[in-house]
């Protein structure tokens, strides 16, 4: 056996196909080296005692945007990673794979991309490109093969000039097809925003006449781009995922509606997985949080909430993930019309999902960490060396009380967005130690010094 740099000792450790076990962890060269029954196997440089504590795989969130002030399209300097990666570390995440945004190809600026993101992360990361140009769709075969990024966005949303103020060109269901065609025969996965503009244009139109100050806050937003909406494109790309035979993962389901029509194409045959984010699982339109909680999609109606809970429990939705978005506090000013889509969630991710999934509802805590964990490391190509405690693995934990009630405070936040939708709410479980490849990037509850710049990129291959 390797050197052992790292014994993770009594804890109840999250084991693939055992569940919740009693044993020890060996960690060396930032791998797992070996799981022992309690106080066997080599002795170690360091051991750490987390008798009482829950050791999980470190989590996956494969759905986030690293931007630099309003812009959201890409990270621009080494700080943009390191304080979103410590909101990720804060919240049990020790691997991400932020969107990138851009109307050029994506070819010329990937190293500058990938070395600016690895000077300030503390955290291990991939990338998804959004593709929304011919000159992306003819380099797509080289980032899936050279750059080790098979999987591509497209905002079906963004027809038009829709996507000015995101600094993209309109797409249409010709451009999506193509799309999926190319990815079909390198390799890759689509990952679609599903909204039909076209109707959320009339509707916004007639619910703005209705209510042109937003009085209806929540309710007036999801009004303008209700549930069928988002069926109607999830359908459509799925139906086209089969067409071509393409997989298509959808991203952030936010309904039953839509969720419906995934497990309906699903069904017939078309190869899809469906995610949805922890704010849908615990905000909806009675929620008081006023324009912080704007987002497209959505926030729904608490029966759709109730609906994408249910599909967790018949296995229908397979991964959830934050779509973590880290403008500053300022752009959700004015009213409903007036603020950002969008907003921060990584600083809570991991409690937010197991104090409402698992102690208020009694959903299995192995269940719900693989969700966090083990799929989207599946979905993603970011297995075997994520996911899963195994040995071989990278040694990346998330290690948390799970009888540890703590109230969320702005104080407590490292994303530089400056707020949180959850500020205020009383979680009954905390992140206590966040390690990643055998380094504490979170240490008693307290973010490790000098950590900026040892994350590293994960190309992948589905």
């Amino acid at each position: 056996m390797s050197r052992v740099d790292l014994r993770l000792s009594g804890g109840s450790v999250l084991l693939p196909g055992l569940g919740l076990r009693e044993a020890d962890v060996l960690v060396g060269e930032e791998r797992v080296l070996a799981i022992t029954e309690p106080g066997a196997g080599a002795e170690a440089a360091e051991t750490v005692s987390v008798t009482g504590l829950t050791v999980l795989p470190g989590g996956c969130d494969v759905h986030l945007h690293l931007g630099h002030g309003n812009d959201i399209s890409r990270p621009r300097v080494p700080s943009d990673a390191a304080t979103e990666t410590a909101a990720a570390a804060i919240g049990g995440v020790t691997t991400f794979i932020p969107y990138v945004m851009s109307a050029t190809p994506y070819a010329a600026q990937f190293e500058e991309l990938r070395d600016v993101t690895q000077a300030g992360a503390r955290i291990d990361f991939g990338f998804h490109f959004v593709i929304s140009t011919d000159e992306q769709l003819a380099e797509l075969p080289r980032y899936i093969s050279e750059f080790g990024v098979p999987t591509a966005k497209l905002f079906m949303n963004i027809r038009g000039d829709e996507g000015k103020r995101l600094g993209l060109p309109g797409t249409d269901d010709g451009f999506l097809y193509r799309l999926l065609e190319s990815l079909e025969m390198h390799g890759g996965m689509l990952c679609p925003h599903p909204e039909n503009i076209e109707i959320a244009w009339i509707l916004r139109d007639r619910v703005l006449a209705k209510d042109p100050e937003g009085k209806g806050g929540l309710a007036t937003w999801n009004a303008t781009r209700p549930p069928f909406v988002e069926a109607d494109a999830v359908r459509r790309a799925c139906y086209f995922g089969r067409i071509t035979g393409a997989p298509v993962y959808t991203v952030h389901t936010s309904s039953g509606e839509a969720l419906a029509a995934a497990v309906e194409q699903r069904a017939q045959g078309t190869n899809v997985m469906v995610e949805t984010c922890a704010h849908y699982l615990t905000h909806d339109t009675t929620s008081d949080v006023g324009t912080k909680g704007k987002v497209n999609p959505p926030l729904r109606d608490p029966a759709d909430r109730e609906a994408l809970w249910e599909g967790i429990k018949n296995g229908s939705v397979n991964t959830i993930a934050t779509d973590h978005i880290h403008r500053p506090v300022a752009s959700k000013d004015g009213n409903i019309w007036e603020a950002g889509p969008g907003f921060p969630g990584l600083d809570a991710f991991l409690p937010a999902v197991f104090t409402e999934g698992h102690h208020r509802r009694g959903i299995a805590l192995e269940k719900l960490a693989e969700m966090v964990t083990s799929r989207p490391a599946d979905a993603m190509g970011l297995s075997p060396a994520k996911g899963r405690i195994a040995p071989g693995a990278d040694a990346d934990f998330a290690i948390l009380d799970m009888n540890s009630p703590w109230t969320v405070e702005r104080s407590g936040l490292a994303t530089d967005a400056g707020y949180s939708i959850y500020e205020g709410h009383e979680m009954s479980c905390r992140v206590v130690h966040t390690i990643a490849r055998g380094r504490f990037i979170v240490r008693d509850g307290t973010l490790t010094e000098g950590m900026e710049g040892t994350g590293r990129f994960l190309p992948r291959s589905l």
